[in-house]
């Protein structure tokens, strides 16, 4: 049989909601690590006591009870999996895993029983369901009732909010009211913070930066009170996952970050990390609210009765000793600068990125903890607005993604040397070798080889390091740039003295660059033009039939005296979005009534508008336009015609008989007012007259003229 038995996919309920992890048996402990919050459950097989296996909701289920009275349960397991753990407990640990049946009956009367940290309802021995103290956050009383209150968890669908039980009404061996005995035993063990006693030691108006603001801090012997001008907080022990003290960039300050999971609630809003800042020439001198004695028997030597030092040195001491967790240091990355971080930017803010040894965590706002073995890949990509910084990109294995940008290129080399040393899986490299089969899966053989994009980036900054010295060494690259002496002989577009810049050029350039500028003012011609004939098009005639409504207008204006008077107090616009609500759940045969109504109105407007017409109506308006758009035209082609003419006639007749542009122009324009006076005495006449006089001559009788 092997040393070791694990199992993956294995799941505990931790208020309310599954997390998944991996469970694994030894000879010497049991250990559980939550894959979402890497949290470790590590149990000792001495302190075993009992060991269930149970038919659960999510499969089988396996419960352990150590002799510290704590209980722990996980489920996920399978059928097969009860004889491989029977065999595996009877040679290695003491106890034995017997089956327990669950009782199934849904039966509500039965009995109590308090058994360490759960309290367990059976009905006929059978347990039907059993309550994890640690979750209650309120315990009430009544007559001949106890409700029990519960913590919310954030993570979970649905939530159990409180439990009643019926306790009958009798005495008992001790005389006491069975209701108070009931709530005695669930406030021994339930999560309920009352802030009893003297705190062990009081920090004064400390700096908090998640929460913002400054907060006196109270430390209780089971959890932590932080108490500021606006709110207040009390923090559990139980609920801190990780303690980290960060050097900050400037090397004069410290940051302490506590990890909480659940975090802390303030409304909407949730802190998953309670951010400490610290000045390192700030000392202080302690003294804890305790006995020298019961200091010793309590913390084992790890705190005295009186300290003195710097006050980030007390506080992650102090902290160290109540919650038991070791404090995370950065490891022995060095950035380009010599300090242990990576300025850049997360989201909308700058910050503080540290490489540690088994993860990375940004501080401060907002701060993101990624630890190693939930990262998939990284990823080194270009900046997007300059050159000279590149973005770091996480993607874990959930796929969620990280972008870290702004990061100094000379920070580059480091990071990856870093994230080589770590084996992380880059993204934009070894594509090939990961496309090869499932061989090439797990295998980190892509240490030693080519890295193009390595390569290039370091050309690329050695590239820009040597033209950065050139130009130092010279000393030339700001001195010899002299505005007027090398560069003003080169016109600008729009240069009002681009005239005097163009002397020295030859004439053929000259003119093409005033084409140049003569452009935009051609195009700005043309866009003024067209305005007029945009308010043209919108004049309206105001004899004309008036044009049919919709269906929904028609069932609009029938119905809003109804809605009105249906919700008093309505606004017009309000109107409008109820209607159209309205109009949306409307049935489709009374819908088909108003269309038909609708396209009745469209006839009886299409035969109006026929008769309009007829009697003369909306001709004169349209007319002008016409006459407007082909007597332009008309008149070009008689201009061009015209000179055409006159061409000829020059080459036949000689100089003699030459006429000048001018002479031209004015003799066209002579002969196209008398030709408008001729038009204008033809208006008395019938409209087919007036017609044939404004409409232009066709291609025949052009050429027969």
């Amino acid at each position: 049989m092997a040393d070791t038995l694990e199992f993956n996919e294995i799941y505990q309920e931790v208020k309310g909601s599954w997390n998944d992890g991996r469970l694994r048996f030894s000879k010497q402990t049991v250990v559980y690590k939550n894959s979402k919050t890497g949290k470790v459950d590590s149990i000792p097989v001495l302190e075993l006591t009992e060991a269930q296996w149970r038919r659960v909701c999510l499969g089988n289920g396996i419960k352990l009870v150590t002799s510290t009275g704590h209980v722990y349960k996980y489920d996920g397991f399978r059928d097969s999996d009860f004889e491989k753990l029977q065999e595996y407990f009877k040679a290695n640990y003491k106890v034995e895993l017997t089956e327990k049946d669950m009782c199934v009956k849904g039966w509500n009367w039965g009995s109590a029983k308090f058994g360490g940290p759960l309290l367990s309802f059976e009905v006929s021995d059978s347990p039907a369901f059993e309550i994890p103290l640690s979750s209650v956050s309120q315990c009430t009383t009544g007559k001949n009732e106890v409700t029990l209150e519960f913590h919310q968890n954030d993570d979970a669908e649905v939530s159990l909010m409180e439990v009643r039980f019926y306790v009958p009404p009798s005495t008992g061996d001790d005389g006491m009211d069975p209701v108070e005995a009931f709530a005695q035993n669930v406030l021994s063990k339930a999560d309920v913070i009352q802030a009893t006693g003297d705190a062990v030691c009081i920090f004064r108006e400390l700096q908090c930066l998640t929460p913002r603001g400054r907060y006196d801090i109270r430390i209780y012997p089971t959890f932590l009170h932080l108490h500021g001008k606006t709110f207040d907080y009390k923090i559990p022990y139980t609920t801190v996952l990780r303690l980290f003290l960060l050097p900050h960039k400037d090397q004069r300050q410290m940051f302490f970050v506590i990890s909480l999971d659940p975090p802390i609630k303030q409304g909407q809003t949730r802190y998953h990390f309670l951010i400490l800042l610290f000045s390192k020439e700030e000392d202080i001198h302690l003294t804890l609210n305790m006995s020298e004695e019961e200091v010793e028997r309590r913390f084992e030597g790890k705190l005295t009765k009186n300290m003195s030092g710097s006050l980030y040195e007390m506080v992650s001491r102090v902290m160290k000793a109540l919650v038991n967790r070791k404090i995370t240091v950065p490891g022995n990355f060095k950035g380009h600068s010599g300090v242990q971080c990576i300025t850049c930017s997360y989201k909308a803010s700058s910050g503080l990125l540290y490489p540690l040894e088994r993860g990375f965590i940004y501080v401060h706002k907002p701060p993101v903890h990624l630890r190693f073995e939930e990262i998939s890949s990284v990823n080194f990509a270009r900046g997007t607005t300059t050159t000279r910084s590149f973005d770091f990109e996480i993607e874990t294995k959930q796929g969620a993604q990280y972008t870290f940008s702004s990061i100094e290129r000379e920070e580059y080399g480091k990071l990856f040397d870093f994230v080589t040393s770590k084996k992380l899986s880059i993204k934009n490299r070894g594509f090939k070798e990961g496309m090869k089969g499932k061989e090439d899966i797990y295998s980190n053989s892509d240490e030693d080889e080519h890295d193009a994009y390595l390569e290039r980036m370091k050309e690329e900054g050695k590239i820009r390091e040597e033209a950065n010295d050139s130009e130092n060494s010279e000393g030339e690259s700001d001195e010899s740039f002299n505005p007027g002496e090398e560069d003003d002989d080169i016109p600008e577009e729009y240069d009002s003295k681009a005239s005097d810049s163009d002397s020295g050029t030859e004439d053929g350039e000259s003119d093409k660059e005033k084409d140049r500028r003569k452009k935009p003012t051609k195009r700005a011609k043309v866009v003024k033009e067209r305005k007029p004939r945009k308010k043209e098009r919108r004049s309206k005639d105001k004899d004309a039939p008036k044009r049919p409504m919709s269906a929904y207008m028609l069932w609009l204006n029938a119905s809003r005296e109804r809605i009105k008077a249906e919700n008093p107090g309505i606004s017009i616009t309000e109107i409008s979005k109820k209607a159209g609500e309205m109009w949306k759940q409307l049935a489709k045969d009374k819908k088909e009534d108003w269309e038909a109504k609708a396209s009745e109105a469209k006839r009886d407007y299409e035969r109006a508008m026929k008769e309009y017409r007829e009697s003369g109506g909306g001709s004169p308006s349209t007319s002008k336009k016409e006459r407007k758009r082909k007597g332009g035209k008309s008149d070009d082609k008689k201009k061009s015609k015209m000179a055409s003419r006159e061409k000829e006639k020059e080459r036949t007749t000689g100089s003699d008989s030459f006429k000048s542009r001018e002479f031209i122009s004015s003799e066209d324009s002579s002969s196209e007012s008398d030709r408008g006076k001729k038009s204008h005495k033809c208006k008395g006449a019938s409209g087919e007259e007036e017609e044939m006089a404004t409409t232009p001559p066709s291609s025949g009788e052009s050429g027969s003229d």
